[in-house]
């Protein structure tokens, strides 16, 4: 979009951030780049966004003191051993560089209220990562205006490019699981999925998905159970897939917590895992090798990942250039005692 085509009138003299990037028809986080001396912008909008500040001048907001040393951490909820293994790998990094760590919980909600942007404002620490959840564009906005750098760790939905994000090969991890249940010799397999909303969960599924596609035993749509990660949602869809005339031989849960749902299933309806049922998890949390049997699931490095986001933090408040926006660490199938082949060879 032209400078001319941006609707609503602009102010005279300098304009913020906000503004530039409302005229030039850019995210703030471009705009931000720009000013920044970023090289990660493509030619063509530098030089649009820069021929607005030639021509209008650039505002920049300044802060009552410099930046207080302080990583903001905003978590959509602060329960489950997810949140731990990630906070570690954050204050690890905190830790080396003399930084102290802010914690934020949303009570399980994925978009912040109000008052947190103006409390992480007031604390300006050098930057935020937000896990599992996600901001308005106006929260974003006053971030970006206040050169406070912003990093998506495990996003909610589909991560905006322009934002740096973290997380884990989710479509190769569904992948993964898939095999080695069709390697067992299952054909019959169900899934629990994660909400349909967030980019992790439909990967997984995907990942799930092709992997049978590729083996020739693509997925019955009547064994698909859309979930949303909770122990006892797991619990509930596993009894109704395993009172069905025929019951699934294997399930794949797209976290540990449904896996963990899955077990009570079984084990109120006398299904013996592996015997009966093979169950397959996703996350690797600390407690999935001490369940009965110890579960086979696929392992994202959550403390890698929290690590992985505080150093795009240091890097971007240090005004250097990411090597990439998206940093994605590898899954990895942990085999346990939780899959077995299928008594009947032919299920």
């Amino acid at each position: 979009m032209s400078p001319s085509a941006a609707s609503g009138p602009t102010p005279d003299g300098p304009l913020t951030i906000a503004q530039l990037a409302a005229l030039a028809g850019v995210s703030t986080a471009t705009v931000s780049k720009v000013v920044n001396g970023r090289s990660d912008v493509s030619a063509a909008t530098r030089e649009q966004i820069e021929d607005l500040i030639r021509t209008r001048g650039y505002r920049r907001q300044r802060r009552p003191t410099k930046s207080a040393a302080l990583i903001d951490v905003l978590f959509h909820e602060l329960r489950g051993l997810y949140a731990i293994e990630i906070l570690n790998g954050v204050q690890e990094v905190a830790h080396e560089h003399r930084l102290g760590v802010v914690l934020s919980e949303m009570g399980g909600r994925h978009v912040p209220g109000h008052d947190w942007v103006e409390e992480v404002l007031a604390r300006r620490p050098i930057g935020v990562v937000s896990v599992f959840s996600g901001l308005t564009t106006e929260q974003s906005d006053r971030l970006y205006s206040r050169d406070i750098p912003l990093v998506l760790l495990d996003p909610t939905g589909d991560p905006d490019p322009d934002v740096p994000s973290a997380g884990a090969s989710n479509w190769n991890g569904g992948l993964a699981a898939a095999r080695h249940l069709v390697g067992l010799g299952h054909r019959r397999i169900a899934v629990i999925t994660g909400p349909d909303h967030m980019e992790a969960a439909r990967a997984r599924l995907d990942g799930f998905r092709s992997g049978l596609d590729m083996a020739g035993a693509p997925i019955d749509p009547a064994l698909v159970r859309p979930g949303d990660f909770e122990i006892e949602t797991g619990r509930d869809l596993a009894s109704d897939l395993l009172r069905l005339d025929a019951p699934p031989t294997a399930i794949f849960a797209c976290n540990d917590g449904t896996a963990l749902g899955v077990y009570h299933a079984a084990a109120k309806l006398g299904v013996r895992i592996p015997e009966d049922l093979s169950v397959v998890g996703f996350d690797d949390l600390p407690k999935a090798k001490w369940t009965v049997p110890p579960l086979t699931t696929v392992r994202q490095p959550l403390k890698a990942m929290g690590a992985a986001a505080a150093r795009m933090i240091l890097a971007l408040a240090a005004g250097e250039p990411l090597p990439q926006q998206r940093v994605e660490l590898a899954t990895e199938l942990v085999v346990r005692e939780s899959t077995a082949p299928p008594r009947d060879r032919t299920a």
